[in-house]
């Protein structure tokens, strides 16, 4: 339920991967907090991320694991469920 993480995990569901400016850029979360926020879910196995240099410039990329995306796919599932229930 961390806003952060849910807000990586909306984003990353819908695009095949996503480099770092671009999520630190559509989250509004700072370089720390971000880095902090995709270690985690790369230590649940929700995130792959891949560390690269294109020409002098180190490139840092994410993008969801199968687990990653079914357990974004469960919790919105959920939310949603719950949300409906809730009525007007």
């Amino acid at each position: 339920h961390e806003p952060g993480r849910l807000a990586v995990m909306a984003f990353l569901s819908v695009v095949q991967e996503a480099d770092f400016l671009f999520l630190m850029d559509q989250t509004g979360l700072t370089r720390g907090n971000l880095s902090a926020h995709m270690a985690k879910l790369a230590a649940a196995g929700y995130v792959d991320i891949e560390k690269m240099f294109v020409g002098n410039v180190p490139r840092t990329t994410y993008r969801l694991t199968d687990a990653g995306r079914e357990a974004f796919k469960t919790y919105r599932t959920g939310l949603l469920g719950t949300l409906g229930s809730m009525g007007d």
